[in-house]
């Protein structure tokens, strides 16, 4: 893979194109040479059991975490030497809440929008319309800590959207929330991947899973396995994802 080191992205129908991913913190891996691609628009599962190595490898793909070995192309941008392009290009939501409690829904987007450098009268055209899209136009001026928590994923993955990313990182979005409002929730996700928006989601819900495209399961550092939940579930000889996982671990 060529290194770009202008502004310039690379024309490729891959959102995500990762190559030998490696980061080792002295003489432990925590990902270990992981090798995958996502296409435009495609909702990727990232899977894996607590120490797998999904947090650190979310963290360079990011732009956060300099890799040890490997390359990758996230939105057509060189991890190496264009990361600030590729954190202008991607959107992020992490599994514990990040907006501020002590400001209003509408502060809250305001402030994050102004980050992405959005002009501020297009910046509140946008605000409005993700809030009558949540049905939280009345909540603008509510302060976030009063809001139910569902509401509250809900709003952090419209900030999220707000500068109009190619790809979006979701870290356990619906953790903690209702099953009603994990269906709304990947409603909204399935609306922006239609829209061309490449969605990289990682979870513990598994029947999550079978609502992405493709997922993969991480081990170790290492990536096991990458299929669509049809082709896994034949792989393995399973009904669910959630035996795909099960029959992973055991062996």
């Amino acid at each position: 893979m060529k290194i770009f080191r202008s502004n310039t992205a690379v024309d490729t129908p891959y959102s995500i194109d990762v190559k030998g991913l490696t980061r080792r913190f002295g003489e432990f891996t925590a990902v270990d040479h992981i090798s995958f691609s996502v296409k435009k628009g495609e909702i990727f599962g990232f899977l894996g059991a607590n120490g797998a190595g999904k947090t650190t490898a979310i963290r360079m793909l990011c732009g956060l975490l300099q890799p040890t070995e490997g390359s990758a192309l996230i939105a057509g941008y060189d991890l190496k030497t264009q990361s600030k392009f590729i954190k202008r290009n991607i959107g992020y939501m992490s599994q514990r809440f990040s907006l501020y409690d002590d400001l209003s829904v509408f502060e809250n987007m305001q402030l994050f929008g102004t980050i992405y450098g959005i002009p501020s009268k297009e910046l509140k055209e946008r605000i409005y319309s993700s809030l009558r899209m949540l049905d939280l136009e009345d909540k603008a001026k509510t302060l976030v800590y009063s809001i139910p928590l569902g509401w509250k994923q809900k709003l952090a993955f419209a900030t999220a959207m707000l500068h109009r990313p190619q790809i979006v990182f979701l870290d356990e979005p619906t953790s903690g929330v209702d099953p009603i409002v994990r269906r709304e929730f990947w409603n909204l996700i399935y609306e922006a991947a239609s829209q061309g928006v490449t969605i990289f989601v990682t979870t513990h819900y598994m029947d999550e899973a079978e609502y992405c495209g493709r997922i993969s399961i991480m081990s170790s550092g290492q990536l096991k396995l990458v299929g669509t939940p049809a082709e896994l579930k034949e792989q393995m000889q399973v009904d669910t994802i959630e035996d795909v996982f099960v029959k992973f671990v055991q062996r």
